[in-house]
C-alpha cells in the first residue's frame, strides 16, 4: 500500500522534531525513503514555511563541494506539533486539579520547569564568557523556546521567548508561567518578573534579567547547598 504524500511529508517534519536538525540523506534513511523524495517533500515543507536549511555546525566533512545543508522546523512547524497535543494536556491538568487539586498542578508545574534548573549551570560552565541572560536563553531554546536576549539600558537584559511550546495550556493553567518565573529567579538568585506573556495574548514572553554576573563556582555552590538540605 503506497502511502499519501501528505502523511509521508508529515513523518519527514516529526523525524526533524523529534532528532533536530537532519541532513535530506540523514532523513532517507532514517525513514527508509530514497534521498528524491525526501528531498521533494523538503522543498514542499521549506515552500509552505514549515522548515529552514541551515548551514551545518560542523564544516569538516569528507569528499569535495560543500557540506549538505541540514533542515530544521520553523516556529511556524513546530506550532503545528504542538497544537496536536494541546488537548491532551489540557485534558490531562483538568483531571489532575479535579483529582488532587490546584496543589497538584502546581506541583506538576515545579516538576516541569526543573529543566531550568538542571541545565543552567551545565550551560553556563560549556561556555563562561555567557552572560546570565544569556545562558537561559541557550537552556530555554534546547526546549524549543526559540529564545534570545536583548540589551535593556541601566537596567540589565531581558530574555525574549519567540515561542512556548505549551503557551495554550497556560493559558487556562497559568501555574506552568510562574513555575518557569520561580525557577529563573532560583538560579539567578534574585527575584524576576515576567513583563509579557503568549499565553496572555502577548506576542512574545519576556523576563527583566538583572545585570548580575553569577560566577560558576557559585552557582554550583547554591546547588551543593540545596542537595544537602534537600
Amino acid at each position: 500500500m503506497v502511502e499519501a504524500p501528505d502523511r509521508t511529508r508529515q513523518r519527514v517534519a516529526r523525524s526533524i522534531l523529534l532528532d533536530g536538525p537532519s541532513t535530506a540523506a540523514v532523513l532517507a534513511e532514517r525513514l527508509d525513503l530514497t534521498p528524491a523524495a525526501v528531498r521533494r517533500h523538503l522543498d514542499q515543507l521549506l515552500e509552505e514555511g514549515l522548515v529552514e536549511a541551515r548551514e551545518p555546525r560542523h564544516q569538516t566533512h569528507r569528499g569535495r563541494g560543500r557540506p549538505a545543508k541540514v533542515f530544521a522546523l520553523t516556529e511556524r512547524g513546530r506550532e503545528g506539533f504542538d497544537q496536536h497535543y494541546d488537548d491532551l494536556a489540557v485534558s490531562a491538568l483538568r483531571f489532575l486539579r479535579e483529582t488532587a487539586g490546584d496543589a497538584g498542578v502546581r506541583e506538576f508545574a515545579h516538576r516541569r520547569a526543573a529543566f531550568i534548573k538542571e541545565r543552567f549551570a551545565v550551560v553556563a560552565a560549556a561556555d563562561p564568557s555567557k552572560s546570565p541572560a544569556q545562558v537561559l536563553a541557550q537552556v530555554f531554546t534546547d526546549e524549543g523556546y526559540a529564545a534570545s536576549v536583548r540589551e535593556l539600558p541601566v537596567v540589565g537584559e531581558q530574555l525574549c521567548q519567540q515561542h512556548c511550546p505549551v503557551s495554550h495550556v497556560a493559558h487556562e493553567f497559568p501555574q506552568l508561567c510562574e513555575a518557569e518565573t520561580e525557577a529563573i529567579g532560583a538560579v539567578l538568585g534574585t527575584h524576576v518578573q515576567r513583563l509579557a506573556t503568549i499565553a496572555h495574548g502577548d506576542g512574545v514572553c519576556t523576563t527583566c534579567i538583572p545585570s548580575t554576573k553569577i560566577s560558576t563556582s557559585s552557582i554550583n555552590e547554591n546547588q551543593k547547598k540545596e542537595q544537602v538540605t534537600s
